[in-house]
């Protein structure tokens, strides 16, 4: 999560939250590739972590407080 409580992806193998988009979507510290998979994930993620964002704020309640989970790449 970062510190607005969006979810971000991370590599499993290393931790590491930085991704090389433009050498074919691996991680910078140890090279993991990015799947679609993991990719869908994500998307889905912060699709539901908006739509929350928005009913809070629509409802007047204020923002939801962030999940309690993380979105890692499986080891290979």
């Amino acid at each position: 999560m970062n510190p607005s409580g969006a979810p971000e992806l991370a590599c499993d193998q290393c931790g590491c939250r930085w991704f090389d988009r433009t050498g074919g979507n691996a991680c910078y510290e140890c090279g993991a590739e990015v799947t679609a998979e993991n990719l869908a994930e994500i998307e889905q993620a912060l699709t539901q972590f908006a739509a929350a964002r928005q009913a809070a704020k629509n409802s007047g309640s204020g923002f939801p407080a962030p999940p309690d989970h993380h979105f890692h790449l499986e080891p290979s």
